[in-house]
């Protein structure tokens, strides 16, 4: 096998992940020694041993001499677990190939001057475009302290995301709706507005895959909400949090029933029209270490991230439904001119179900 072969390997390891280390990455590792894989390993769980020391224990037999793969550049540096590349010096491995640099100030570069330091060759950017794709989360936390953000949108073919009573139930397909489901499993944090939990119910839970339940942020700028919705009903892992105004200090009452329910509540700072301020509440939910964040809905929230720029990625489910009139994924975001649009790159297209889901990022 190739060394991008292996990378792949490590790459498909690390997506096991997936859901239990935010904030750190997803890092998968393969050791082999000739042209037999003799140990494999991938970070479990945040907090604890990282891919390669999980790959250098895994190994039944004497891995002198052999050539280890690993997706993200090993760290140098000790954090709630000692350096990854002291054990590698220490198992006396021959050959290191990494899949891209990792961009935590702590650690780019000095790994791989580490490793070389100590005899070891080393071979950088094998598949480094699919390396940094698995980790975009991670990356763009670690050095902007806040989190990756998607838009998902569920929409007709001309641009609803419910019809003109509201309604949105179902707009796409059951393959589509599975597939959300899946990717709540996968971000730290899922968001809406007050005015899509009032309209829709929610519970922002992952049911239709086995997976672990996101985080559940709901934007309630004037704490209007009513603790019958589902959102504070199923809070026993108390993971809802509420965005709110400075303002809403003053509603004591309202807080302590929402404290004695376990739900968090964030105070955000207010722009015009008593709108909360984006890029202030992500740096707040950056402080609560969330670092990636799947928006789903409604209008006005898509229309603010979009408007103010705070988005990295939007996932479109496209059902192939027309209504001719209802709500719009997008409102009026103050462009003139198609000289002043958006503009925004697709990355993929692909059929879930009945409908077509667009990837699109900036």
């Amino acid at each position: 096998m190739s060394d991008e072969s292996y990378i792949q390997l490590a790459l498909e390891i690390a997506k096991k992940g997936m859901g239990h280390v935010s904030p750190n990455p997803l890092v998968g590792c393969v050791i082999v020694k000739n042209g037999r894989i003799v140990g494999a390993g991938y970070h479990e769980k945040y907090g604890y041993s990282h891919a390669e020391v999980n790959a250098i224990n895994s190994a039944n037999e004497n891995i002198e001499g052999s050539t280890l793969y690993v997706n993200l550049e090993p760290c140098s540096h000790t954090g709630k677990t000692p350096p990854c590349t002291d054990k590698i010096i220490e198992s006396k491995i021959k050959r290191v190939v990494i899949g891209t640099l990792d961009m935590n100030p702590l650690v780019s570069g000095s790994g791989i001057k580490k490793l070389k330091k100590a005899g070891i060759d080393v071979k950088v950017g094998v598949l480094e475009k699919e390396c940094i794709n698995l980790n975009k989360f991670f990356f763009k936390y670690i050095l902007k302290k806040i989190p990756y953000v998607t838009l998902k949108f569920a929409q007709t073919l001309d641009a609803h995301i419910a019809d003109h009573n509201g309604g949105s139930k179902w707009i796409t397909s059951v393959d589509s709706r599975r597939y959300v489901h899946s990717l709540r499993s996968k971000y730290d944090a899922v968001l809406i507005g007050a005015g899509t939990a009032i309209k829709d119910n929610p519970s922002l839970t992952v049911r239709l895959v086995d997976g672990r339940n996101p985080k559940r942020i709901v934007i309630d700028s004037k704490l209007r909400l009513g603790l019958h919705l589902n959102l504070f009903k199923k809070n026993a892992d108390k993971g809802l949090i509420i965005l709110t105004s400075e303002k809403s200090r003053q509603k004591q009452k309202k807080l302590k029933s929402l404290a004695d329910l376990g739900i968090k509540v964030v105070y955000v700072k207010e722009e015009a029209a008593g709108r909360l301020d984006l890029k202030h509440a992500l740096k707040e939910l950056g402080k609560l270490s969330i670092a990636s964040v799947l928006v789903e809905g409604g209008s006005k929230i898509f229309t603010s991230f979009i408007k103010e720029n705070l988005f990295d990625e939007i996932l479109m489910f496209m059902s192939p439904k027309i209504l001719g009139c209802g709500v719009p994924s997008v409102s009026n975001l103050g462009i003139k001119s198609l000289r002043q649009a958006v503009k925004i790159k697709v990355e993929s297209v692909k059929l879930t179900g009945d409908d077509v889901l667009i990837e699109l990022i900036k």
